[in-house]
């Protein structure tokens, strides 16, 4: 798909991933919403890029909120064509620890966020997108969702975020072979250790020693990073159906 033509519709938008794959479309020449819950970093980031962006607060988990959104989109820009799923919350709980059991709410809150607000917005973006006209080679749409190294080798205390980070992945292989129907791909990307606003409060000694932990380059990732292999799915239609790990060669240990 060529970027020019991308109308991104990008969850978690104002901040971190999903605010350095806002500013790549946009400067490639495509046209964004920016769905947040973060009302005046999104409006300060619709200040700064003018026309091509727009910003709706939403919520993944409503479906009412999620739709609203793609209908404002398409009133906008004409269509949706691509969705990047970037909103998600990260938590830390033992299942059995010093204040006593994982909380079951806690844990049904990561799942509700991470995994089944990306699929709600999946299920209504595609809904939309399956009446796209299709471009060369009948594409419709491109729908990107993020998960995490985790859900490969989650640490002690991820047992709500592996789970839902690894359900993220389960569910990209089934949709892809639906939506190959509609000329719709379905891709996840699972970054490693980035540089978001979970680690803005770090100190910075120990900012790089969690980046020495990566073999190579040993250093945090750059949220620009994530936004290149963004646009690199969307230019490679071969891309689909797969979970790419994004991740300098990490492999988490257990703590």
């Amino acid at each position: 798909m060529d970027v020019k033509q991308v109308v991104a519709f990008v969850t978690g938008g104002a901040s971190g991933l999903g605010e350095a794959t806002v500013r790549r479309i946009v400067n490639d020449g495509g046209k964004v919403m920016i769905l947040d819950l973060a009302v005046d970093r999104g409006e300060r980031l619709v200040s700064e890029l003018g026309g091509k962006a727009i910003f709706q607060k939403m919520d993944v988990c409503s479906a009412e909120s999620v739709q609203k959104a793609l209908e404002r989109t398409v009133e906008e820009f004409g269509q949706v064509n691509v969705v990047v799923n970037c909103a998600g919350i990260a938590t830390a709980e033992k299942v059995v620890g010093k204040k006593g059991l994982h909380a079951l709410e806690s844990f049904s809150k990561t799942i509700e966020v991470n995994l089944i607000g990306s699929f709600n917005v999946i299920r209504l973006a595609a809904a939309q997108m399956v009446g796209n006209e299709p471009k060369a080679g009948g594409e419709r749409g491109v729908i990107i969702s993020t998960a995490s190294v985790a859900a490969y080798e989650g640490q002690i205390g991820q047992a709500a975020y592996s789970a839902s980070k690894g359900g993220i992945v389960g569910m990209t292989l089934p949709i892809a072979r639906e939506m190959a129907a509609h000329g719709i791909r379905v891709m996840t990307i699972a970054p490693g250790l980035f540089e978001t606003p979970m680690f803005d409060t770090l100190p910075e000694e120990a900012r790089k020693s969690l980046g020495a932990m990566i073999p190579f380059p040993s250093r945090l990732g750059y949220p620009e990073e994530y936004a290149l292999l963004v646009r690199s799915i969307l230019e490679n239609p071969m891309l689909n159906g797969t979970t790419i790990r994004l991740d300098g060669a990490i492999r988490m240990q257990p703590r």
